[in-house]
């Protein structure tokens, strides 16, 4: 008993147990107490803004940490770390020149976070793709769009990004409507379809009846214009719709679709 006591003791034996046990908990209270100490008292967008921040240096944090706990349990079984760390600077540089991209995705990773391009929770569209940013690491910025698709981009390829969160949106809702409806009355429906939409939560009192957007082969087409907080355009637009609906049937209203005639080709006798 005394042999396997004293077998567990040794700095060769107890030492790393210690530093990876050390190196665990340090990594896992150490995004609690940032994030506690970031986020305390700020307001939404800040906090989006912060937790990416934290996301990203505890994800550094994590990488230092566990890289020092190797090098010092490497040294206690008489590794020479020092070699190590020359052999990892010269490598690095090598690294460098072959790994261009993935540099300039890494700077392009800290210019976003620096420039307030987005953070974590915003929608944005970049390359026709919209939708909300889920995950900012220095490498790579993932977005989901409504219907649940995932674009994962280069944060390199940054160059033209429209952040919506960062203003209001702005919905614009086509009317279909037969042409045998008179305006007058169609016009009137719209006018109770928007007062109705303002009633909806996060919609702005400025949204408003735009006109005749177009003459289509089969109805006319009126718009109006609904304003609203950004992150919840979608489900404003399938509210509003549903409003149109059912105060279209209320009145009477006509909305057009494609219809098909089949002949059987047989001349009537």
């Amino acid at each position: 008993m005394e042999n396997i006591i004293n077998f567990l003791f040794q700095k060769r034996i107890i030492a790393p147990i210690l530093i990876l046990v050390f190196t665990g908990i340090l990594v896992k209270s150490s995004k609690a107490i940032i994030n506690t100490l970031f986020t305390k008292g700020k307001d939404n967008y800040e906090k989006k803004k912060r937790v990416t921040i934290i996301e990203l240096t505890t994800k550094i944090f994590k990488f230092f940490v566990y890289a020092i706990a190797i090098m010092m349990i490497l040294d206690i079984y008489g590794v020479d770390t020092k070699g190590i760390i020359a052999s990892l600077g010269i490598a690095g540089v090598v690294l460098g020149f072959a790994l261009q991209d993935t540099v300039q995705d890494l700077m392009s990773g800290i210019y976003i976070i620096l420039e307030n391009y987005y953070v974590i929770g915003d929608i944005i569209r970049i390359n026709n793709f919209e939708g909300e940013v889920i995950e900012v690491s220095l490498k790579s910025t993932k977005v989901r769009s409504p219907s649940g698709e995932v674009y994962i981009f280069s944060n390199r390829n940054v160059n033209a990004v429209v952040n919506l969160s960062q203003a209001r949106a702005g919905v614009k809702i086509l009317l279909p409507t037969a042409y045998e409806e008179k305006t007058e009355k169609v016009e009137n429906a719209i006018l109770e379809i928007l007062k109705e939409a303002k009633k909806i939560k996060d919609v702005e009192k400025d949204s408003s009846y735009l006109g005749i957007d177009s003459l289509d082969s089969s109805c006319i087409n009126y718009a109006i214009i609904i304003y609203c907080k950004s992150t919840e355009q979608w489900r404003i637009k399938r509210m509003v719709l549903k409003i149109i609906k059912e105060i279209y049937e209320t009145q009477n209203i006509k909305i057009p679709y494609n219809q098909i005639e089949v002949h059987n080709g047989k001349e009537n006798l």
